[in-house]
């Protein structure tokens, strides 16, 4: 008798999986579109890659999002493979044959923050899962006991203590908003988030080091964040986030919600104007709650191409 197999799993024993970041503003905060996981942890969309029923990997994803969430998607790009040999995370699929799982990230921006149709669904802030990234108000709390947790596991290795100063801005040098993923490997590897704990059938750490999540979707979620950070100096993305008018208080708000720093208003406001990046629409808005600000939008033309040009995002105050 022959035995069915999955159209998604080759005769090496791979299965291809799909996983869309998609990040939208709610009330002032970054937040990623999450399902519930197997085990009971948030996770992104995810779905199987059918070779022979799916024409692309994009439409694919298109197409479960959609399923999963009730929501359309708009902007998509491509953000990693992750399948590396000898992973921690996530474990081999389930089952007798322990299938290896080879996932391709996505990351897709919208203006549309709306309550996802599907109630299992849900609009989580970003910074839920990563709380040491957000440096709006200084250094957050949950650092200083995590900082003392890697000296520990440094332990005077050199190498060590150099990759902690270089992530988290020690010995005085400058923090670097985009390498999320660096400094989430960096405690996944000191066995300080649930995630390493869970897959070295450890107990769970007792230090508050963010929402865990399902399977290695914090991993993915942590080269989004980045990409879309590094994005925001040099590509205008951030008005895939935006309303069709803003103000620049709006604007400033959004960029320091993804981006997790405190920017200066006055040199924020001249460096947005000097791109040329925005248009007056000669308009007011009276929902800042105070004196009427004058509403923008995005000037006119292809902002995705040609030179670079990005939102100033200077050094913390």
């Amino acid at each position: 008798m022959t035995a069915t197999l999955d159209p998604s799993i080759d005769q090496a024993g791979v299965r291809i999986g799909l996983s869309a970041v998609v990040i939208a503003l709610r009330d002032g905060a970054a937040c990623v579109l999450t399902t519930p996981g197997a085990d009971g942890a948030a996770a992104l969309p995810f779905g199987p890659f059918d070779p022979v029923r799916d024409r692309t990997f994009e439409l694919a994803l298109r197409a479960f999002v959609t399923v999963q969430t009730g929501f359309r998607l708009g902007f998509v790009e491509q953000l990693y493979t992750f399948g590396d040999l000898g992973r921690d995370s996530p474990r081999a699929t389930p089952g007798p044959e322990r299938r290896r799982e080879v996932s391709v990230g996505y990351l897709a921006l919208t203006a549309d923050g709306a309550d996802a149709p599907l109630a299992e669904a849900r609009w989580t802030p970003v910074l839920d899962f990563f709380p040491w990234e957000d440096r709006r108000d200084g250094s957050p709390a949950c650092l200083p006991p995590l900082l003392e947790a890697l000296a520990g596991w440094a332990d005077g290795d050199l190498r060590r203590q150099v990759r902690i100063d270089a992530l988290f801005a020690g010995a005085g040098l400058r923090w670097n908003e985009s390498r999320v993923l660096e400094r989430y490997e960096l405690l996944y590897e000191a066995g300080l988030v649930a995630e390493a704990a869970r897959d070295r059938d450890l107990p769970p750490p007792a230090l508050a080091s963010g929402r865990p999540m399902a399977s290695d979707h914090r991993r993915i979620l942590a080269t989004g964040l980045g990409r879309l950070r590094a994005k925001l100096r040099y590509r205008p993305v951030l008005f895939d986030l935006m309303p069709g008018t803003f103000t620049l208080s709006g604007l400033q708000a959004a960029a320091e919600a993804v981006s997790g720093l405190s920017l200066h208003k006055q040199n924020f406001r001249r460096g947005v104007e000097r791109t040329g990046l925005v248009r007056p629409t000669g308009r007011l808005s009276a929902a800042t709650g105070g004196r009427p600000a004058e509403l923008y939008r995005a000037a006119d033309g292809d902002l995705s191409a040609g030179e670079a040009l990005g939102l100033p995002l200077p050094a913390l105050r």
